[in-house]
C-alpha cells in the first residue's frame, strides 16, 4: 500500500488493538486486509474454506508482518455453516466480509452454488452479528449490481437488471442488508468493488481474474485470447485501493454507515488498452510478448462498459484511491513474475 493509503490507515486506526474478523482471509482480497491489519497492531480472527482461497495467501500475509502471528488466529470452516458463524462473531469489534463465490461465468454454470455462499452464507453471518452485537459489519459488495444499465458513470443509486446469477446474488445481499438496518437497526456497509486486482489474485483455473490470467499467458508465451471486440471496458482498481476503502468503512462516523458505495479509481481502460498495457509493463521486465491476441465470443453475463462515480466514497469516508491502473500494475507485475519463476 501506498504511503498516502496506509498512513490514513495508522491515523484511523491509532494505538487502540480491536478484533476484527475477516471472511475470505485466505483469498486474495482477504489476504491483503489481514495483512494491513496485522501491520496495524490489530487482533484478527481469518475464516476461510479454501473453496477458492489458499494458505500461500495467508502464509505470505503473516510473513510480511515478523512477529504478528500471535494477534492471528485462523479457522478453517464455511459461512453456510449458522451454528459456525454463531461462534465466530463472539468478541469480534468489526466484521470485513470478503467470503464469496465470485465469477460471472462460474455463476452461469452452477447458480445455486453462488447461491448457497453469497447469498446463504451472507445472511448466516449477518445474523449472528447483530445477536453478537458486533459494532460494525463491512461486506463486499459487487459493481455487476449495476447490470444493463447504460448510464456512465456508475452511481449507487441508480442500477439496471442483473445480467448473471452471481450479480443477483450480491443484489440480494444489499437488499437484505437494507431490511436488516430496518427491521432491526443494524447497520451493514456494502462496497461495491470494481475489478479489484494485484498481488495474490489467482491467475489459475476457467474463472480466473483478467489480468493475472493475461500475465501469466504472456510470461508463458501463451496465446491471450480477447472475449468479444476487445472495446468492453472495466474500472480497474488496485488492491491497496480496495483495503482502504474497507477499513475507512469500519471507521467511519455512524451516519456513514448502512450505506452502499463504489470502491473504484473512476477511470475506464478497454480491455484492448489493458493487453497492451500489461504487455508494455512486461517489457520493462524485458519479458517481450511479440503475438497478437485471439478475439472470442462475448461472454454471457458480462455488462459492456463499467466506471465508477466515487464521489460518495469520497465525501462520506474521505476515499482517495492512491493507485491507478499504472501505478497498480507497476506493483503487480513484479510479484507475478516472481510467482512464475517459483512456479
Amino acid at each position: 500500500m501506498s504511503n498516502v493509503g496506509e498512513d490514513k490507515v495508522a491515523a484511523m486506526l491509532g494505538a487502540k488493538a480491536s478484533t476484527w474478523l475477516v471472511t475470505g482471509a485466505a483469498g486474495f482480497i482477504g489476504s491483503n486486509l489481514v495483512e494491513t491489519l496485522l501491520r496495524q497492531g490489530q487482533q484478527v480472527v481469518g475464516l476461510d474454506n479454501f473453496s477458492t482461497g489458499f494458505q500461500r495467501n495467508l502464509d505470505e500475509a503473516l510473513a510480511a508482518v515478523p512477529g504478528a502471528s500471535d494477534r492471528f488466529k485462523f479457522v478453517t470452516g464455511d459461512i453456510r455453516n449458522r451454528d459456525l458463524c454463531q461462534s465466530i462473531v463472539e468478541g469480534v469489534d468489526v466484521i470485513l466480509h470478503q467470503a464469496a463465490l465470485g465469477s460471472v461465468p462460474r455463476s452461469m454454470a452452477d447458480p445455486l452454488a453462488s447461491h448457497d455462499s453469497n447469498v446463504t452464507g451472507f445472511i448466516n453471518l449477518l445474523d449472528a452479528a447483530r445477536r453478537a452485537g458486533v459494532g460494525r459489519f463491512v461486506y463486499a459488495a459487487s459493481s455487476s449490481t449495476y447490470g444493463d444499465d447504460p448510464e456512465l458513470p456508475k452511481r449507487e443509486e441508480r442500477i439496471g437488471r442483473a445480467l448473471s446469477p452471481y450479480a443477483a446474488t450480491k443484489l440480494i445481499d444489499e437488499i437484505y442488508a437494507g431490511v436488516y438496518a430496518q427491521a432491526f437497526g443494524y447497520q451493514a456497509t456494502g462496497l461495491r468493488y470494481f475489478n479489484v486486482f494485484g498481488p495474490r489474485q489467482n491467475p489459475g483455473g476457467a474463472y480466473a481474474a483478467v489480468i493475472p490470467k493475461w500475465a501469466d499467458a504472456m510470461l508463458a508465451d501463451d496465446v491471450v485470447t480477447i472475449n468479444g471486440d476487445g472495446e468492453t471496458s472495466r474500472d480497474f482498481c488496485y488492491i491497496a485501493n480496495a483495503v482502504q476503502a474497507n477499513i475507512l468503512a469500519a471507521l467511519a462516523p455512524d451516519e456513514a454507515q448502512g450505506e452502499i458505495y463504489n470502491v473504484a479509481v473512476g477511470a475506464r481502460t478497454s480491455l484492448n488498452q489493458l493487453f497492451e498495457l500489461i504487455r508494455d509493463g512486461l517489457a520493462e521486465h524485458q519479458v517481450h510478448y511479440a503475438r497478437d491476441p485471439d478475439y472470442g465470443e462475448f461472454r454471457p453475463g458480462d455488462m459492456r462498459h463499467s466506471e465508477a462515480d466515487i464521489s460518495k466514497a469520497e465525501r462520506m469516508l474521505d476515499y482517495r484511491p492512491a493507485f491507478d491502473i499504472e501505478a497498480g500494475m507497476k506493483q503487480s507485475l513484479p510479484y507475478y513474475l516472481q510467482r512464475s519463476r517459483d512456479g
